[in-house]
């Protein structure tokens, strides 16, 4: 009965230079299923990348709570919270790469402290790419890539640890048509498997396949 993730009353304020508080989420209930994909729309600075960042435990919220499988992550200590962010892959939308290194470096990078040897390590994140059919960029260095294929490459770093939950931050946002339909593509399939998939957008081309939800 408690499987899946929650906000329960989550209510985020943001104090501002002069003093005074913004209230960017108020009291918000909401419940992400296993096996399911959310899209939640809005247009630019309604919250939700603040959302986000609640639900993968990197900001606490001011009142409410975050749960993941009935157990209240947004008042964890520090310590707990990078343990269960092991199971969250998420997607930014600023991609958050590191420039001086490939593609299948950054892939991978986030598999070494989970005790994979070098070997699977890039056998999973090549997988990862050629799920976005982003195979050709494995060897390229990050500077040298296009705003789109480091977007390819920051999901595919979300998809390569095989996340229980799936959170992400306009991941279409700079991507043609065919790499757009790719993404969504993915982000179903990895639902299908049992995952919680979140997504953020105002991608018109997201907001048209009819799975969006307003909060």
């Amino acid at each position: 009965m408690n499987r899946g993730l929650k906000c329960h009353r989550l209510t985020f304020k943001r104090h501002q230079p002069n003093g005074d508080e913004k209230r960017i989420i108020n009291d918000l209930n909401a419940a992400f299923s296993p096996g399911s994909l959310t899209v939640i729309s809005g247009e630019t600075g309604v919250g939700k990348s603040t959302l986000l960042y609640l639900l993968a435990g990197l900001l606490r919220p001011t009142q409410g709570e975050v749960l993941a499988n009935g157990k209240p992550i947004s008042r964890w200590v520090n310590t707990h919270q990078d343990l269960w962010r092991r199971e969250v892959g998420i997607v930014f939308q600023s991609d958050r790469l590191i420039s001086d290194l490939s593609a299948i470096e950054n892939v991978y990078l986030p598999l070494i402290p989970r005790g994979y040897n070098l070997s699977d390590c890039r056998r999973l994140a090549a997988q990862a790419l050629g799920r976005l059919r982003a195979n050709g960029l494995a060897s390229e260095t990050v500077r040298q890539l296009s705003g789109g294929e480091r977007q390819q490459v920051a999901v595919a770093r979300a998809l390569a640890t095989s996340p229980s939950y799936l959170l992400a931050d306009e991941p279409t946002a700079h991507q043609d048509r065919g790499s757009a339909s790719a993404i969504m593509k993915t982000l179903l399939e990895v639902a299908a498997t049992g995952a919680i998939v979140v997504v953020m957008a105002h991608d018109a081309r997201i907001l048209a396949s009819g799975i969006t939800r307003n909060y």
